[in-house]
């Protein structure tokens, strides 16, 4: 799957390549470079159509919306897989602080239980343990 992926990466670096190059001939455009200009967006087409053609080889890789807006932002999208890990981290934190509470709290139930109700309680316990 990574081979796709690697392709229209390498296609999308040239067609920006391309676009920079183009950008940098208009902006300071001479008569005499018309050629070059030609040739530079025909090597864009040709970069679209390949782009185009990758399309169906990556279409079941699906892209977070959050990776855009982290795009929008100027960052690097790969903070975003950094952010989502450490939002994990902190809810697994959460989640295990509650758990260990809990855990404590059943503890505890079950030896005030044991005080205040003995027979009841081995009578739970035998019908659990079946």
């Amino acid at each position: 799957m990574a081979a796709p992926l690697e392709d229209l990466e390498t296609q999308l670096e040239r067609c920006i390549e391309n676009l920079r190059q183009i950008r940098i001939i208009v902006s300071d455009f001479q008569p005499q470079g018309q050629n070059v200009l030609n040739q530079k967006i025909q090597s864009l087409v040709t970069s679209l159509q390949e782009i185009d053609k990758l399309k169906n080889k990556v279409q079941d890789i699906h892209v977070p919306l959050e990776v855009f807006d982290y795009i929008d932002q100027d960052k690097n999208p790969q903070l975003y897989t950094k952010d989502c890990i450490e939002k994990a981290l902190t809810k697994n934190e959460e989640l295990k602080g509650k758990i260990d509470a809990y855990s404590k709290f059943k503890a505890n139930l079950l030896v005030e239980l044991q005080k205040t109700f003995p027979s009841e309680l081995n009578m739970y316990r035998a019908i659990r343990n079946q």
